[in-house]
């Protein structure tokens, strides 16, 4: 595995490695990587000769400078896991490698990027497509990988994709849990072991939902997770939506749609967590 920390050599490299004909993965990352994010890279290692992991805080997608400030760097940790799961290279340069000036480009995939987080956090996901078209174009992956944990940036990865005519397949991979149900996050190393207890209580809901759900209308299943959230301790409801899977707009009835999934976002003290939960899904 070799660390590369600019543009032009980790081009050369994998100029060299697909003139031989090798295929190329791109794990996309903001580092403080966990087990979630070495499931990504173990399939696209499982499915290309050479598997590139980006590792760099996007200072574009956070609209809290606070929350840019405070996310974890730790890169060393990063390497080691890399390289017990087999990544080719881990590419980890910095701001001014990716943004020797001010990226002023604009994206705008309405309704996907206007609902839920687009609602809420206001230039995110403009800042994700800025930094994930830059590495599309960087690296020139055969395919890219993405967790379903950031339910809504795959689906507007997708679209991306499809209007920019990237010739890139993307991948989406389920969420890995802890043993308890807990979605993995970077975000949860800065929960205090007391907030981890308040934080569980976000995925137990969202499982207790789905069954709640197959006896209950769309409305209901929506009012019994508001109520669940806001009786837990410790945590506040930001928002939680049952969407189309595929529209990201909400539904009214289950028969609305073949592909139901609902979008939960909960502050647990200052830190901001974000889970799903797939309702119906067609086979």
């Amino acid at each position: 595995m070799k660390l590369v920390h600019t543009i032009k050599e980790l081009q050369s490299e994998l100029d060299a490695l697909r003139n031989i004909g090798k295929t190329i993965g791109l794990v996309p990352t903001m580092g403080a990587l966990h087990a979630g994010h070495a499931s990504l890279v173990k399939r696209a290692v499982a499915e290309n000769d050479v598997v590139v992991v980006s590792d760099f805080v996007n200072p574009t997608q956070f609209n809290d400078r606070n929350d840019l400030i405070k996310y974890p760097r730790t890169l060393d940790a990063d390497c080691e896991l890399l390289e017990k799961v087999g990544a080719s290279f881990v590419f980890a340069p910095s701001v001014e490698e990716i943004y020797p000036e001010p990226d002023t480009r604009r994206f705008s995939y309405a309704p996907l990027d206007t609902v839920m987080e687009g609602r809420f956090r206001p230039g995110h996901f403009n800042g994700v497509c800025q930094i994930v078209s830059k590495l599309f174009m960087i690296v020139e992956p055969d395919r890219a990988y993405f967790g379903e944990k950031d339910f809504q940036q795959l689906a507007i990865i997708r679209e991306m994709v499809k209007q920019m005519e990237f010739k890139l397949q993307i991948v989406g991979c389920p969420i890995v849990r802890e043993e308890d149900g807990m979605a993995l996050s970077s975000r949860n190393a800065r929960l205090s072991p007391e907030e981890r207890e308040y934080a569980l209580n976000i995925s137990q809901t969202l499982f207790k939902s789905r069954m709640f759900a197959a006896s209950h209308t769309v409305a209901e299943t929506q009012k019994f997770v508001e109520n669940a959230i806001a009786a837990s301790k410790g945590l506040r409801l930001e928002y939680f939506e049952i969407v189309d899977g595929n529209s990201l707009q909400k539904i009214a009835n289950w028969e609305d749609t073949e592909y139901a999934v609902g979008c939960i976002t909960v502050f647990c003290g200052e830190v901001r967590l974000i889970d799903n939960i797939k309702y119906k899904e067609k086979l």
